[in-house]
């Protein structure tokens, strides 16, 4: 489905090059204030123009529709879109019959029974991830002061990626990286045992996010290769602070007052102008395809304020159904 969230729930709509792209926020508590400028920050940031990004161009003005009265928040769901203004769709035909390895193409295709909007993606493009970021953008407000930010650990493997983002434009591929994402301020006692743990809620929301492979919290992964006394986050006092923060931020489910500490997995781009060999499903042969179209060499680096956006969704839902 399309929703996300037990009461602050947010549910996207559009296509990659319909009319327009957005959320339905339901849930969110009234009083809350909130104009189209709050959200020009990290819309900002989402969108493309340095190296490596789509040279598609999109202006990316929130429009709030519903849900906001006299700039504050009414309690009714809030309606937020975004224009599609951008687009060349003559591009996309191609992939109904050869569809893009790694991309959406084929499983829509099938699954829709070939009614699905092919044209840039369609429902699949991350053209909707604008719609998260803009509930993102509500979602801290209602958990203020708690604060999520997020930075690139690594592009390609290496810390100095601008030459790897280079090689990849000048070659037609793509390449993919590390995000991480860390949340401070967090009270303790958010979660639950089991299925909606803190992990459980964030990792639902995160894979949300097109091209994430992956997640770890805290140690992550390397927790496997290191002993119980020294993963294990010592206590110093009263409060429950810890000398680390192996565990991110959670234990039990449950958040324990340190800062929720997550790092994702980000794949190189399907779309690939470099040729590749793939088959026509229509005929049945092999051919070569060179994916025409205007797409990102590197997603990785629009992705920060999308992961800050749907760990903001995650805890907004979780800080309701605690109060």
């Amino acid at each position: 489905m399309n929703s996300f969230g037990r009461i602050f729930r947010v549910s996207i709509f559009g296509e990659s090059h319909g009319c327009c792209a957005g959320v339905c926020i339901d849930g969110c508590p009234p009083g809350i204030p909130l104009s189209e400028s709050d959200f020009e920050y990290d819309m900002s940031r989402r969108r493309s123009g340095a190296q490596g990004t789509t040279p598609r161009k999109e202006p990316d003005i929130t429009r709030i529709m519903s849900g906001v009265f006299n700039g504050f928040t009414t309690g009714s769901p809030i309606l937020l879109m975004v224009e599609n203004t951008n687009t060349r769709s003559q591009d996309y035909s191609l992939f109904c019959d050869v569809p893009r390895p790694g991309h959406a193409d084929f499983v829509a295709g099938k699954k829709y029974k070939g009614f699905a909007d092919y044209r840039g993606g369609g429902h699949f493009s991350g053209r909707l991830t604008a719609g998260i970021v803009m509930a993102g953008v509500v979602a801290k407000k209602v958990i203020a002061p708690v604060a999520i930010g997020s930075r690139i650990l690594e592009i390609g493997g290496t810390t100095d990626w601008q030459a790897v983002i280079e090689q990849c434009v000048a070659e037609h591929d793509s390449v993919g990286g590390i995000v991480e994402c860390t949340v401070n301020g967090i009270p303790i006692g958010w979660g639950e045992p089991f299925f909606d743990s803190v992990e459980s809620v964030i990792s639902h929301a995160v894979f949300s996010v097109p091209a994430v492979k992956g997640i770890e919290f805290g140690a992550g992964f390397a927790a496997a290769r290191m002993r119980g006394s020294e993963h294990n986050d010592v206590f110093t006092g009263k409060d429950g602070a810890t000398v680390t923060n192996h565990a991110g931020g959670v234990n039990g489910g449950i958040t324990n007052g340190n800062p929720i500490v997550f790092r994702v997995a980000v794949k190189p781009t399907s779309s690939v102008a470099r040729s590749q060999q793939t088959a026509n499903i229509r005929t049945g042969e092999t051919v070569c395809l060179e994916t025409p179209g205007r797409h990102d060499a590197c997603i990785t680096l629009r992705v920060p304020p999308v992961l800050e956006a749907v760990a903001a969704i995650a805890l907004a839902d979780l800080k309701i159904i605690e109060n």
